[in-house]
């Protein structure tokens, strides 16, 4: 619908000024035009979810839990009068988006909290501190909701988000899902993206597929948000960020971290760490949890398992430091790391980086995944051998990390300055090996595990149980770990 005049009745037609004239004009369009009516009810959505949101009072929800108001109060660019009278003169139904009588939405399922499938949702508001939930609306959008969250549904179409991280997978049919925020909103167009609320109530919008509305609370323009894409939203503005798909759990996954924690995988996963820990040859075990606090810039979410944590990584920058094995050299290291990574391409995505990379320290061991999505161990003065096949002169994986919007994943690494052999694996399959012609012990310390540094050591995502072996790891025992560990089922 390209014809700017029917633009402006309708931007006219929302504000209150357009003219008899318009009005008729508007009549006759919307009975006879198919495509130009239907532009019209998708603007009234978007404007109507996004004024709503302009008219909502936070002081009105502080102490409200499970309680909604019977009004929301203040002024609309629009009313529902008004709609209801521009689709009566249209000769169409309301039955489509209309607040109905009936349940919001159903919970599908969960994973670490007391809600259970087939709970009928109205005006309900949920606060849980830890675990996931799956929402399925009225409408058939999907809603997984990540620990900790506070949410209100407030119709078939809409849920407001007071903290927590929403994915949405709006099939078509449903589109003009809206999701409110404290610092604005975002309508659907028919799409999966996600919503971030943090703590300090600031919000980002995140689409993964399809295209958003946004407007953040109290700004005039409205930014339109495609696949790939990130904004913030924020004292009335919006500004651009990079896509964080690992920072939200999916529909899709919830049911398989239900199936895992119900098979009892976290009892599994405990005690093969308390295996790992008891390992003599243990240099470092990274779970996160417990009273240990870490210098850096991060933050911490839900690790694999509810309730857990694991540090993410969000801004260029952000990063935890470390110092384990100051002065030693390995003549072998295992590394390993359960990962959920944004976004695969950066220039470098450090896991795991010792300072003083340098010709007068050799040794240094940087852990990383590179530009071409693969797995990277580089050793200060090692060398390849000639018959290698890494073009950039590091040993690199073979097969690409691919996440599909973020998964967890499991690295692992193994060095061997003896066999001069670094060996690769990802999910507890063996992936590669290369040979190196100088393999020199490796050497630790004070290290960073997030971003190295400002301008090509940049890591999106979380990062679980990290372990440090002064050891090679065999095949059968990477894959033991890797099994013991799963989230999924």
């Amino acid at each position: 619908m390209k014809d700017e005049r029917r633009m402006g009745w309708v931007l006219d037609y929302v504000r209150g000024n357009a003219s008899k004239e318009v009005v008729r004009e508007l009549e006759i369009a919307l009975k006879t035009d198919p495509e130009f009516r239907e532009y019209f009810l998708e603007y009234l959505n978007v404007d109507g979810a996004l004024g709503a949101q302009a008219a909502y009072r936070p002081e009105a929800d502080r102490d409200n839990v499970l309680e909604v108001p019977s009004t929301r109060g203040g002024h609309f660019w629009w009313t529902w009068q008004k709609v209801a009278a521009a689709v009566v003169f249209a000769g169409i139904a309301l039955s489509g988006w209309a607040l109905g009588r009936g349940p919001y939405a159903t919970v599908c399922g969960s994973v670490g909290t007391e809600l259970r499938a087939g709970l009928l949702v109205r005006a309900d508001r949920f606060r849980f501190e830890r675990g996931a939930v799956e929402f399925l609306t009225a409408n058939g959008a999907r809603l997984a909701v990540e620990a900790p969250a506070d949410i209100r549904f407030e119709s078939k179409n809409s849920v407001r988000v007071f903290q927590g991280k929403v994915a949405a997978d709006v099939p078509e049919g449903a589109g003009g899902f809206t999701v409110l925020t404290p610092d604005g909103g975002a309508v659907d167009l028919g799409t999966r993206f996600g919503v971030d609320v943090s703590g300090k109530g600031v919000s980002e919008v995140h689409v993964f597929q399809g295209e958003v509305v946004a407007q953040a609370r109290g700004a005039e323009l409205r930014r339109s948000v495609r696949t790939g894409e990130a904004t913030s939203m924020q004292g009335g503005t919006s500004e651009v960020r990079g896509l964080r798909s690992a920072s939200f759990i999916q529909p899709e996954e919830v049911p398989e971290l239900a199936a895992g924690l119900a098979a009892g995988q976290q009892a599994r996963s405990d005690r093969k760490w308390a295996e790992m820990k008891r390992d003599p040859a243990l240099i470092a075990a990274f779970d996160f949890e417990g009273g240990r606090s870490f210098d850096g810039v991060f933050s911490m979410a839900q690790g694999r398992w509810p309730g857990s944590r694991a540090p993410e990584f969000v801004n260029v920058g952000d990063h935890l430091r470390v110092n384990e094995g100051e002065g030693r050299e390995f003549a072998q290291l295992t590394l390993a790391a359960w990962v959920r990574i944004d976004r695969l391409g950066e220039p470098y995505q450090s896991l795991y980086h010792t300072d003083g990379w340098g010709a007068e320290t050799p040794g240094q061991v940087h852990w990383m995944l590179t530009k071409a999505t693969t797995m990277r161990l580089a050793l200060r003065g090692n060398t390849l051998e000639a018959s290698a096949v890494e073009k950039y002169g590091f040993p690199d994986s073979q097969s690409p990390v691919f996440p599909e919007r973020g998964r967890w994943v499991h690295l692992v690494t193994v060095y061997d300055s003896v066999a001069k052999t670094v060996r690769f694996y990802f999910n507890g399959r063996f992936d590669s090996e290369t040979r190196q012609e100088i393999a020199l012990p490796a050497k630790l310390g004070p290290a960073q595990i997030g971003n190295w540094n400002r301008t090509d050591r940049k890591l999106s995502g979380r990062v679980d149980e990290l372990l440090l072996l002064g050891r090679t790891m065999g095949d059968g025992e990477v894959r033991e770990l890797y099994e013991a560990g799963n989230p999924y089922r």
